[in-house]
């Protein structure tokens, strides 16, 4: 069972990478968008069925398998001996951004715009913040473990430097009103957010099991013991 969830973000990466742009192709082929007229944003190619209806489902599918990515991604942490409030911090964030994925696909713009922009916001912004988090957690605690390659960390740096100047590009050049150069921007910060999480896939190659903290009701006839009872459950 842990080898299949060690491929949950690889599977994550390639279903949401390959689900946009095929919302891109079909929004091209039913002339909802015209190239002539400037290179669309992701929103734009899902506004109108049927590709809105494909887009609806990638992205609910999408986070729903990035909010479990992100919830395997905590009790790793935690095992690794990372603290609580940190821990449910970055959890958190990444909870953040699986909803805003799941909220731009069931409000599309020409619907629910204030909708739409909102959880556009917690997708995007959120989203990058929960890997900077991450790259902050890992330089600040030396002791984690590094999985996978040594290019690998650096490689997270980059992705997340780039995904945040290309953000704030993409903000900037839409107040601009260079609009494809903006819709640009977007398509390409959210495929590096989608490899960013496909990448939790090298942290996840390790697993082997998880551990269940048990600690004693508030009608527990026992004196609760010092710290939490630690189960090893192997599946």
């Amino acid at each position: 069972m842990w080898g299949y969830l060690s491929l949950l973000p690889a599977f994550l990466a390639f279903w949401a990478t390959a689900g946009i742009w095929t919302v891109f192709s079909l929004a091209v082929a039913n002339k909802a968008v015209n190239l002539t007229e400037g290179f669309p944003y992701i929103s734009r190619c899902g506004n109108s069925p049927p590709q809105s209806c494909i887009f609806s489902q990638v992205l609910n599918l999408g986070a729903a398998l990035a909010a479990w990515t992100c919830i395997l991604r905590y009790h790793q942490l935690r095992d690794w001996g990372v603290g609580k409030w940190p821990n449910q911090l970055i959890l958190w964030m990444g909870l953040l951004c699986a909803l805003g994925t799941s909220i731009v696909g069931n409000f599309q713009e020409k619907n629910q715009r204030a909708m739409h922009l909102t959880g556009a916001f917690f997708a995007f912004f959120v989203g990058i913040f929960y890997f900077w988090l991450q790259l902050l957690l890992f330089w600040r605690m030396k002791s984690l473990p590094q999985p996978g390659a040594p290019w690998i960390g650096p490689l997270r740096l980059v992705l997340c430097s780039i995904c945040t100047i290309l953000t704030v590009a993409m903000v900037v050049l839409h107040t601009w009103s260079l609009r494809s150069a903006s819709a640009a921007c977007e398509w390409v910060v959210a495929t590096l957010l989608f490899i960013l999480f496909g990448l939790f896939a090298v942290d996840f190659s390790g697993l082997d099991g998880c551990t269940l903290c048990l600690q004693p009701g508030p009608g527990s006839l026992s004196p609760p013991p010092t710290s939490p009872i630690s189960l090893k459950v192997q599946l």
